[in-house]
């Protein structure tokens, strides 16, 4: 075997890979389309060309891996994502600050505002549900501007401050969106074979980034006679999002998009003879244990960078500018996300999650025990510098220790059911805030950080069989 053929069998070991194409019945599908997945199966041992789904020709986009060109578009399919997460950050950093104004416009309660995590959760649980049935069906490109779509047409809807009830129904529409590019985003980056880990990173730090700027946004609205006009900034963002999509991704499917990456797709058969891919990832153990300890962490995230504002008002005598608070701890999180890559490598990402989580409950602790406006605003700061890193980390190790073959649907179906956190436990601190008032916060966190690190210790640290 030369060195050139050894090396290409061994680019395919490594190579962390979207699902298997699938068996399409005779007659299903037309000759172009056939040929195209036929393509897919010679580029394992051939150069990595694939022929356009339409055509049947090799598409003047698709080089060479290593070229100079297929850097480039690389480079603009990363950034295309990080856009798309950077809306995700500012979407999620947009309601904290609004809380205490939305609750004065519409004359309620914490538990009625709460509502609106609860119609997001529909959302994002509805596209955690119909994510890989879509994608298998549409295929990525289609799915992603669907996803974009779908924000566009929520913001609308909560843009001229309508009647309560369509104000939540654009928090549903919103969360199905975010909820389907969020998967989409996540499985894209993580079957990527070059520097995949620390693309993960900077992608989420990227989210840090919307979430960090989408409050001081929000803020200067929050004081203002038409507040929620603040919703067309984020409109705005929405549009150029989809245009994104569809200039750079133009609706193809995921093994089409790398593969004009020279990046070769590589399929493990042996995933397609045990039924339909929903059934083989739901009897994975891992994958459901991630999935909840996803949940629960974006759920701790959302919660604190939402309900913190409110807290620091009612307790700590906070003015108007507290929403800026909010900034400060989606700031320590893009920090966290980029600055703490070298900590992860040296002392193993497993491990990091472990030391992360538990200081960031020591961190939460000051800010429940200790009653100093300054001090607690501080605190929050170093815990989103120290949960930052987290859930790049899971995405990473869900690419270890998940079936090759199953990576971009479990990954969506992780980060669309996490995806959930964003609203049950917001909606969780509101309901028990109603009765108890504002201060239940820290304890709810303090608690469900501990969880966390309880099921962190679950998961698996090597790949396991599906039972």
């Amino acid at each position: 075997m030369s060195h050139q053929d050894a090396g290409v069998e061994l680019s395919n070991l490594r190579a962390r890979s979207p699902h298997p194409p699938e068996v399409t019945p005779a007659g299903s599908v037309n000759g172009d389309e056939k040929s195209y997945r036929k393509s897919l199966d010679m580029v394992e041992t051939g150069p990595a060309e694939c022929l356009d789904s339409q055509s049947g020709r090799v598409p003047s986009s698709a080089v060479a891996a290593g070229t100079p060109a297929s850097r480039r578009l690389a480079r603009i399919q990363f950034a295309t994502l990080c856009w798309t997460l950077f809306l995700a950050g500012w979407n999620d950093g947009t309601t904290g600050p609004l809380l205490p104004r939305i609750q004065r416009v519409y004359h309620v309660g914490f538990a009625v505002v709460s509502v609106i995590f609860i119609f997001n959760c529909i959302g994002f649980l509805t596209a955690a549900a119909t994510n890989v049935w879509l994608t298998d069906r549409l295929g990525f490109g289609k799915v992603m501007v669907i996803g974009s779509l779908a924000q566009v047409i929520g913001y609308a809807l909560e843009a001229p401050a309508p009647p309560f009830p369509v104000f939540v129904l654009g928090y549903a529409v919103n969360g199905f969106g975010l909820g389907l590019q969020d998967a989409g985003a996540n499985g894209f980056v993580a079957s990527l074979k070059e520097n995949a880990a620390t693309k993960m990173g900077i992608l989420h730090a990227i989210y840090g980034v919307g979430a960090l700027c989408s409050p001081l946004v929000a803020t200067q609205f929050a004081q203002l006679q038409r507040w929620s006009f603040h919703y067309l900034v984020s409109l705005g963002v929405a549009l150029l999002n989809t245009i994104l999509l569809i200039v750079v991704f133009r609706f193809k499917d995921q093994d089409y998009c790398l593969a004009e990456i020279g990046q070769t797709p590589t399929h493990d058969e042996s995933g397609t003879d045990n039924g339909s891919k929903y059934k083989q990832m739901f009897r994975l153990r891992s994958l459901h244990l991630m999935a909840i300890f996803i949940l629960i962490y974006v759920g701790v995230e959302v919660t604190l960078g939402g309900w913190i504002v409110t807290y620091v008002i009612n307790l700590r005598g906070g003015g108007p500018d507290s929403g800026y608070i909010a900034s400060g701890f989606f700031g320590g999180l893009t920090l966290g996300r980029v600055g703490l890559l070298w900590v992860n490598q040296k002392v193993g990402e497993r491990r990091a999650v472990f030391i992360y989580a538990i200081v960031a409950i020591g961190l939460e602790l000051v800010v429940w025990l200790v009653p100093s406006l300054i001090g607690g605003a501080v605190a929050v700061s170093f815990v989103g510098v120290l949960l930052g890193p987290i859930y790049p980390i899971v995405m990473n190790h869900a690419g270890r220790v998940l079936p090759p073959w199953l990576l971009t649907g479990s990954i969506g179906w992780i980060a669309g059911f996490g995806q959930a956190g964003s609203a049950v436990l917001p909606f969780m601190t509101g309901a028990i805030a109603s009765r108890t008032g504002i201060k239940s916060l820290q304890p709810l966190l303090v608690s469900m950080m501990g969880f966390m690190v309880f099921l962190w210790a679950l998961v698996p640290s090597t790949p396991r069989r599906i039972e």
